[in-house]
């Protein structure tokens, strides 16, 4: 693998190549930042939509569910995230209409019947949940959702704001449920008492850089390691508004909707979980990708993001379980045992060292900690004022692509380490 610090920061060709028949279908019309967005924004909305289907990873049940970030400026095209949300809208429609019919029929007994009791009656059921709702609510859909929920928000601001109230702070629940980890909910007062075994949830949320830090105070509570962070600051370009095609491609993923919806069916239906797994080739090709990344964090980034690397194992894995289960789609439900193709392995490696590339970037953007030992290097290397051509010069030297220099730059102006007091030039502080 090549070194983090020069990895480009959209995702490789390569990786579109080779994607399942499915997803190149919905990835058709897009490019550049849009296109990675799609991608990334379908693989979560997906994942939270995949009953029945597991792989073991350091011992513990994985399920595919995935949390992802995606950070720009306003007029960003970032928005775009919400188009793979049409995926899952017939099956949340289909979960909510039937338990709620479910709901009333039950209490509609219990009038009838002493013997039935309204309040042993079922939840209502979903898929997708909102940002703007109370801690209590939130367990009660994990309980009554147990094939799993997705949040889907575009304003991450909106999350911030429940994550502030003692009502709806519910960041642990959102840390535990990365990992499934059994959650319970105990009020006095309401004489509540709720616990949830084994829950799922998917996140897909959107927002600016200044809605980051509210959301994800420090990176040491372990959700910012939780969260695939996709960050970029270019503005997309104006759009024809009249243009038909946009149409097309939104037929394109309600379409798609309806072949996911009955792959959901036949899974739910499952009497025995399928179980994914890597190859021994791969689980070795695995071990040694990431100890490398690893080692190259630790000399060359900082010790305070070995956590994220520890998590980008499992989003390798989760990843390469989704689109194997979707290249697998038309017999999956007749298999007890999938494997992912050597094209999906790679590629799940190929978008999880990008997204991990992004989420160094993110990380040292609002790091309150010190520089890396290379960061260190490279500006005791620098002139007390110098050009950004000297800096790119030396970063050469230092084995530093050109764009992560720029990133460097930014990120030592953001720290008031350096001053830009010209177009192109700069002084230390």
């Amino acid at each position: 693998m090549e070194n983090l610090n020069n990895q480009r920061r959209l995702i490789d060709e390569v990786v579109y190549d080779n994607l399942p028949p499915f997803l190149k279908n919905l990835i058709q019309g897009y490019s550049g930042r849009e296109k990675d967005i799609i991608l990334l924004s379908t693989l979560i909305v997906l994942s939270s939509s995949i009953p029945n289907v597991y792989g073991n990873y350091s011992g513990e049940k994985i399920y595919p569910h995935l949390y992802l970030m995606i950070i720009a400026p306003p007029a960003s095209g970032k928005g775009m995230m919400n188009v793979p949300r049409q995926l899952i809208t017939k099956i949340h429609d289909k979960l909510k209409i039937d338990s709620l019919e479910n709901r009333q029929e039950c209490i509609k007994q219990s009038k009838k019947d002493r013997n039935v009791n309204s309040e042993n009656c079922p939840d209502i059921s979903i898929l997708i949940v909102p940002a703007n709702i109370s801690t209590s609510e939130l367990y009660s859909f994990l309980n009554s959702s147990k094939n799993g929920l997705i949040m889907i928000e575009s304003e991450a601001d909106t999350l911030s704001k429940m994550l502030n109230n003692d009502w709806s702070n519910y960041s642990d629940v959102m840390r535990k449920a990365w990992h499934h980890e059994d959650i319970s909910l105990s009020r006095k007062l309401e004489n509540e008492f709720v616990e949830v075994n084994n829950p799922k949830l998917a996140m897909l949320i959107s927002g600016t850089p200044d809605q980051l830090a509210p959301l994800i105070k420090n990176q040491s509570n372990g959700l910012f390691s939780r969260f695939m962070m996709y960050n970029f600051e270019e503005i997309a370009e104006f759009k024809d508004v009249f243009d038909t095609s946009h149409n097309e491609q939104h037929k394109v993923f309600k379409e798609s909707g309806n072949n996911w919806y009955e792959l959901y069916g036949s899974l739910l239906n499952l009497e025995k979980e399928i179980e994914f797994q890597f190859s021994n080739e791969q689980k070795l090709v695995f071990k040694n990708q990431m100890i490398y990344i690893q080692k190259d964090i630790i000399e060359k980034h900082s010790m305070n993001f070995v956590p994220n690397v520890y998590r980008a194992g499992i989003i390798w894995f989760r990843i390469a379980m989704i689109l194997t289960v979707i290249r697998e789609m038309e017999n999956l439900s007749q298999k007890e045992l999938i494997e992912p193709v050597e094209e999906d392995f790679y590629s799940a490696f190929e978008i999880m060292k990008t997204i991990l590339r992004h989420s160094q970037y993110t990380f040292d953007t609002m790091s309150e900690h010190g520089l890396s030992i290379q960061d260190e290097e490279f500006l005791d290397s620098l002139k007390s004022r110098f050009l950004t051509k000297n800096a790119i010069t030396l970063g050469a030297s230092m084995g530093i692509g050109e764009r992560t220099v720029y990133d460097k730059l930014k990120q030592l102006q953001n720290k008031k380490i350096i001053k830009r007091i010209a177009k192109g030039k700069f002084r230390k502080l």
